[in-house]
């Protein structure tokens, strides 16, 4: 997703907090440095950017989208490697049987075409903010909204395999939305074990490579995220882990200090949530690099499979 709209606003320039990140890198370092191995395998560009300040702000208009088999939009027919089940598909017996997860595909594909109603300003507790975005895409107009959905889809057959009930935000089947807050509320009436955003940014080329953010400390209007911090960045570090691990991207280079976590306490999705939460930016729409990972069929069902076991060891304990 892009940093512009109601979640996506910059990073505001902070003091870094070293305890912290010492402890974030050093749960990452192992995989982060087989990451950043495959990474630059694949040759990487380097040129480290400037925290997103520089980002694209997402077309009102419909892009073009190539007709290749990858960006076939996600529905019950198999694509690739993965079958995405429908969403009324019953959990199987498994190790996560009982566990609610919530999966929040960013945006909405149809957004554009509802500009009055996603600019509608929401309360996040710390600020209002535009209910949504239309988020961002491709040099080649693969769109993030369909990003987040094929991940999405892949990311729930996995889950329902391992038993646990799993519940979307939206799966293309509303005209416009949810707003921000009507997301964190809908994890919450789940009474959701974990629920994780899924994105992709819209930085500048060159910026490369993943990054979780997890919900800072807030206590203001109707954010109250104390109870949660904890939890959803235990959450965010074993996604982080698993995602270098199964698809051997490298945390970004741009935001977070090379450890691939981020807290923020300007994103609705994440103020207003009750239960562990985090958003994870699978990597940055305008570099082409990253791209040519983003629509790749295989890849995404890396993706899938690192935020799984990610989820999966943090529901398991």
């Amino acid at each position: 997703m892009s940093y512009v709209g109601p979640d996506f606003d910059p990073p505001q320039p902070r003091r870094p907090h070293r305890r912290a990140l010492t402890v974030a890198a050093a749960a990452l370092v192992p995989g982060a440095v087989l990451g950043w191995v495959l990474y630059e395998a694949m040759g990487d560009s380097g040129g480290a950017g400037g925290a997103g300040n520089a980002a694209v702000r997402p077309s009102q208009t419909p892009p073009t989208i190539s007709a290749t088999n990858d960006d076939k939009p996600p529905g019950p027919t198999p694509t690739d490697d993965a079958t995405a089940d429908s969403t009324s598909a019953p959990a199987a017996s498994g190790p996560l049987k009982g566990k609610v997860v919530v999966i929040d595909p960013g945006h909405n594909p149809n957004n554009f075409q509802h500009t009055a109603e996603i600019n509608r300003k929401v309360n996040i507790g710390t600020n209002w903010k535009e209910c949504d975005t239309t988020g961002t895409s491709t040099n080649d107009g693969y769109t993030e909204a369909k990003f987040t959905l094929d991940v999405a889809h892949r990311l729930r057959t996995l889950l329902q395999k391992q038993g646990a009930t799993v519940k979307f935000t939206q799966d293309g089947d509303r005209s416009w939305g949810p707003c921000v807050d009507e997301r964190a509320e809908i994890g919450n009436k789940a009474h959701a074990d974990a629920v994780v955003s899924i994105h992709a940014d819209g930085a500048d080329t060159g910026q490369r490579g993943f990054h979780v953010i997890l919900p800072a400390k807030v206590s203001e209007g109707a954010a109250n995220t104390g109870p949660i911090v904890t939890p959803s960045r235990d959450l965010g570090e074993r996604i982080a882990g698993s995602f270098v691990r199964v698809t051997g991207s490298a945390p970004s280079n741009y935001v977070g200090d090379g450890t691939g976590l981020v807290t923020r306490k300007d994103l609705g999705g994440l103020n207003l949530s009750t239960v562990p939460k985090v958003f994870i930016e699978c990597g940055n729409m305008r570099d082409t690099k990253d791209a040519a990972q983003l629509t790749s069929g295989a890849w995404r069902q890396k993706a899938a499979r690192g935020i799984s076991e990610g989820i999966v060891s943090f529901l398991r304990g």
